[in-house]
């Protein structure tokens, strides 16, 4: 089968000039389509029958892609070859340029999710300039819509109901990437301001599969591995497959200059971790982590990873977050699409369930 997909591959990658490409035909070029939530929505796009170009850095692991279409399709290959793969880059403006050679919309997933101290230049250079570069670039090409994947790191706090009205504050509690992602949102309603028609989603924690190794699948990791300690904090979470969806009929509809908060469900850490070591069959995490707990914890991690090179499980950035307390709104969203979402109990049985079976082939 392994060999089958690179005979795939190397085919499909056959096409690099995509000035050559009939301008009349109506193409979507995505971004970050190797990534969790970007091989869902190439699916999606796919899967409704769009012409679907999408960007590639060298090197990057196009079997993922296919294995992602893998849980869904039983002819993963064939759904992969219809994709146009251009190698390019987000700090490569004219390879951008290129890319959206006759492309009517754009969905730009790409981004670096990371709280590992080491990160924080790549962060900002990736989420806020390699943003400014593809806005610029759809302005240029004069892309009629676009969709950017933002997150609800870049939305303020509020002791109630968070909401897409809700103020962002700069704070030192802020995490080097929610000020990337609240950057990378100023550059695209700056270029909605220059004519660019905008949407753009904020996605609360995205529950999908997924490269098993990646940032985007740790806390699945990490309950499969067994952990001790829980934390009272609360989040949201959201199936990668209702991001897509949802973005997928955002684009399609009239709807231009707005932000909608993408989340299912408001649970707490300690049920999340519960509720994937009861699918993995480990035992429950059963010791509260207090602040102090956590504070030694991520010192602890930072020496490790100082000696080993390896990033930390846990970052300053990551213990603050599992003890804050925040609820999330998606009244906007499911009123404007008539939206029901994926319970979140489902999402984590699902990914587990695929998790296993990936860890058992």
């Amino acid at each position: 089968m392994k060999f089958t997909y690179k005979l795939r591959i190397k085919a499909n990658l056959r096409i690099t000039n995509v000035k050559t490409i009939r301008k009349f035909v109506e193409m979507v070029f995505v971004t970050g389509g190797t990534g969790l939530l970007g091989t869902h929505v190439l699916y999606e796009l796919l899967k409704s029958g769009k012409q679907v170009r999408a960007l590639k850095r060298p090197g990057s692991d196009l079997l993922q892609v296919i294995r992602t279409f893998s849980y869904y399709t039983s002819a993963p290959e064939q759904l992969f070859s219809k994709v146009q793969w251009v190698e390019g880059d987000l700090d490569d403006i004219y390879s951008l340029l290129e890319a959206m050679e006759g492309v009517d919309e754009v969905y730009h997933c790409a981004a670096i999710v990371s709280f590992d101290p080491k990160d924080v230049q790549a962060i900002l250079k990736v989420n806020i300039e390699g943003t400014t570069n593809v806005v610029n670039a759809a302005i240029e090409k004069k892309i009629k819509k676009f969709c950017h994947v933002s997150s609800i790191a870049a939305i303020g706090t509020s002791e109630g109901s968070i909401t897409e009205e809700t103020y962002w504050k700069s704070s030192p509690d802020n995490s080097i990437y929610s000020i990337s992602k609240y950057g990378a949102e100023r550059e695209v309603w700056r270029a909605a301001e220059e004519g660019l028609n905008v949407v753009v989603v904020n996605p609360s924690v995205i529950i999908g599969p997924g490269d098993w190794k990646g940032v985007g699948t740790k806390m699945f990791r990490t309950a499969y591995n067994g952990l001790l300690f829980y934390t009272d904090g609360v989040t949201g979470f959201v199936d990668a497959r209702d991001v897509a969806g949802v973005m997928v009929r955002l684009m399609e509809s009239k709807i231009c200059g707005q932000r909608f908060i993408v989340s299912s469900e408001n649970i707490g850490f300690r049920k999340f971790f519960e509720l994937a070591c009861a699918c993995f069959k480990k035992p429950l995490p059963s010791v509260k982590a207090g602040a102090l707990l956590s504070g030694i914890a991520w010192r602890i991690e930072k020496f490790k990873s100082a000696i080993s090179g390896y990033s930390p499980l846990i970052t300053k950035e990551t213990a603050r977050a599992a003890h804050k307390t925040k609820y999330y709104s998606n009244d906007k969203v499911k009123k404007a699409l008539n939206y029901n979402f994926i319970p979140v109990d489902e999402s984590i049985r699902e990914t587990c369930r695929l998790f296993l079976l990936d860890t058992k082939n």
